[in-house]
């Protein structure tokens, strides 16, 4: 069974810690709850702020507790590179082929609706978390993912899905220039945000625990048994909480606990940095990007308000080394191959950072839950009645976990299906899901190492 280290490397978004980050709000944990949520990442802080709203609206009273492995926002939200940034045409590209157009269009507009949901709630909350609203500049440096981007972008035209008509397409004769990366082949832009993820789940945490919920860090659960009468117990090493409703908000480590999931959900270690330069003339990048570089390769960034720069991927020097990062649960130490990537990165890629002198700062580890079809699993757990699941965001989480939660609070206080929920019809967990044999992080290894698919 794979647990959080203890013991992790400092991502630049733990730096400034909120009182919440260790608290218990019991000496003891509560003997029972109606609700217990596993997980104080960003899907468990949603999850908690949609029930409280919704149980508020419908004068329901519930007794909710939260229990964290780690600290609070200490594992995949704490870690990422802050980016919200919805994918308006690969995902949706994929749905299109498989699922067809209704699909398609459910899964790109979900994703869009993020930004849109999360500045007005940062808005309303007043919530000090350096949200940007902006476009995400998606580069291709080689000519295969100009085209394959393209073509799906196309598609999606052809078939009327709504977000195909918010990306502007920049060819290889202004590519370069509308971006500001050197040599690029093609550039997609669309409306996408960022933010520093840390500031805005401890707001949430913190108005749940004002309302009463109570909150357990460095509580790890170690099992969800039965216990009769359609109850659970959620086990820990400092006792077990009996209750109605089990919560997995626990994204890479689903599978310690449900081990039903061990190939639909499977750990993969990333690594991400802060840049920073000297000069206060640094050149000004005003969009966050996605850099395809080569095959496999991609690199993701954001502009910061404090003028540093949040660069993640680095799969240029471990993707091939499927060891160093795939089923991987330890992001107490860096993936070595990748440790000093971030170097001269801006200089290398972006036109006028020559002489920036820009330097890194601090470079960290994150562990992602990746499905194995790519899509997160939402709704009940298959042949657990009372257990619900919202996890396996494959590194994409930021535009899909917010309105996830919402669909899993509407099932839990107004007792819908998954099917009368908002939420895209492959997201929904089943059991036929679980027993598939693809797996397109592999296969996709594969494609790019000209390995065969290894059995793991």
């Amino acid at each position: 069974m794979a647990f959080p280290q203890q013991k992790s490397t400092l991502p630049f978004w733990r730096t400034q810690l909120d009182p919440l980050d260790t608290h218990r709000s019991t000496e003891k944990l509560p003997s029972e709850a109606d609700i217990v949520i596993i997980g104080a990442g960003y899907s468990g802080a949603s999850i908690v702020h949609h029930l409280l709203e919704k149980s508020k609206a419908s004068g329901m009273s519930l007794s909710i507790a939260i229990l964290e492995a780690r600290e609070a926002c200490s594992g995949a939200t704490g870690r990422n590179g802050g980016h919200l940034k919805p994918d308006p045409y690969m995902r949706a590209a994929g749905a299109l082929q498989k699922y067809g157009k209704e699909a398609a269009e459910e899964v790109a507009s979900f994703e869009a609706r993020q930004v849109k949901e999360i500045k007005d709630l940062v808005e309303k909350e007043n919530i000090d978390c350096d949200f940007v609203v902006t476009r995400a500049s998606d580069v291709c440096l080689y000519e295969d993912a100009n085209q394959e981007l393209k073509r799906g972008l196309d598609q999606l035209t052809k078939a009327g899905i709504s977000t195909a008509d918010g990306v502007f397409y920049s060819d290889s004769r202004t590519a370069e220039g509308v971006s500001g990366v050197k040599g690029a082949k093609g550039c997609f832009s669309y409306p996408a945000g960022h933010v520093w993820p840390y500031k805005l789940v401890l707001h949430l945490l913190s108005k749940a625990v004002s309302a009463g919920v109570n909150l357990q860090t460095n509580t790890p659960v170690t099992s969800v048994t039965p216990v009769g009468n359609g109850k659970w117990n959620v086990n820990t090493d400092r006792g077990s909480i009996k209750a109605s409703t089990v919560i997995y908000a626990s994204n890479a480590y689903t599978s310690s606990l449900l081990p039903e999931f061990k190939k639909a959900i499977v750990p993969v270690r990333g690594i991400c940095s802060r840049i920073m330069t000297p000069k206060v003339d640094a050149p000004f990048l005003s969009n966050s990007y996605i850099l395809r570089i080569a095959p496999g390769e991609y690199d993701y960034l954001i502009p910061r308000t404090d003028g540093s720069i949040v660069v993640g991927g680095a799969r240029r020097d471990f993707f091939d080394k499927l060891d160093q990062w795939y089923n991987v649960t330890d992001d107490s130490q860096l993936i070595a191959p990748a440790a000093n990537y971030f170097d001269n990165y801006m200089q290398r890629h972006f036109k006028g950072w020559e002489d920036s002198n820009a330097y890194t700062d601090k470079v960290w580890t994150g562990i992602m839950g990746y499905s194995s079809d790519g899509f997160p699993h939402i709704g009940e757990v298959p042949g657990k009645s009372g257990q619900l699941i919202c996890a396996g965001f494959s590194g994409h989480g930021m535009p899909q976990i917010y309105l996830s939660a919402k669909a899993i609070a509407d099932m839990v206080v107004e007792g819908k299906g998954v099917e009368q929920v908002d939420l895209p019809r492959v997201y929904r967990t089943s059991r036929e899901r679980l027993e598939s044999e693809g797996n397109v992080t592999l296969e996709g290894w594969a494609k790019v190492t000209r390995k065969a698919v290894p059995k793991l």
